[in-house]
């Protein structure tokens, strides 16, 4: 089984990794063609195109100026321990042992804007670039376009490679959609987290992304392999409800 997920905006490049074991993302020529679009817009360019606040957009256009490929160590990070926010509170790669780092390295893929698809311990620089932002390239009118299928053949090459049968699929909409399904191929899983509130079970969006970060977790280190291992998931209160469940959107529910 492999695992996706949605990157963070909130990233850390203070607090030092506990493994210096670094690789090379797969899709780096690619990134360095965005990155080198994005160089040549202005901040205020930048501004308007991500939708963020000028210090923020001068501070990308900094970083998109000294973007360099391949990275240096100096200013990069392993992306399983760059990113932070919710779904990484929730995934505590931090407390995994090296064996579930390795484990992860196989089973594990962030998806990217700039990036495209990383390893865990793929080295990343500190960017700022959601999936889905309307940036126009040589490729296309949009980040969609500009990747096409070129993550869901990483994705196949991996499963391939793993023997994986399954893709569990803990990624926002906005970044699932830059999978092609038709190269994929294969049977996806997206479980939804509920929780009892005003007497109905409801997606809460908080309490859903630590519950996909948190199921990652318990995937990796259970090295859970087929849809009927998945659904014995019950970390943090949640247990599955066979009822409002289907065969790909298996559904957790808390409370009650």
């Amino acid at each position: 089984m492999i695992i996706v997920l949605s990157p963070a905006k909130t990233l850390d490049f203070e607090t030092a990794s506990p493994t210096d074991k670094t690789t090379r993302p797969a899709l780096l020529k690619d990134a360095s063609v965005l990155a080198e679009v994005c160089k040549q817009k202005s901040p205020e360019d930048l501004r308007q195109l991500m939708g963020i606040s000028q210090k923020l957009a001068e501070l990308n256009h900094q970083r998109f100026s000294d973007w360099e490929a391949p990275h240096p160590k100096l200013g990069s990070k392993a992306a399983l321990f760059a990113f932070q926010g919710d779904v990484y509170r929730g995934l505590k790669a931090a407390e995994w042992t090296t064996k579930q780092i390795e484990y992860s390295q196989d089973h594990l893929r962030v998806l990217s804007g700039l990036y495209g698809l990383l390893r865990p311990l793929d080295r990343m620089l500190p960017y700022r670039l959601e999936m889905g932002t309307s940036l126009a390239s040589d490729r296309g009118k949009d980040l969609y376009a500009f990747w096409g299928d070129k993550i869901a053949k990483q994705l196949r090459k991996q499963m391939d490679a793993t023997k994986s049968k399954h893709l569990l699929n803990l990624a926002s909409q906005e970044y699932f959609k830059s999978i092609d399904q038709s190269v994929l191929d294969c049977p996806i899983v997206s479980p939804a987290f509920k929780e009892w509130k005003n007497g109905k079970f409801k997606i809460i969006a908080i309490f859903a992304k630590l519950a996909r970060g948190s199921m990652a977790s318990w995937v990796v280190k259970n090295k859970v392999k087929t849809v009927n291992k998945l659904i014995q998931f019950d970390e943090d209160g949640y247990r599955y409800d066979a009822e409002s469940s289907t065969p790909t959107v298996p559904v957790f529910v808390r409370g009650d």
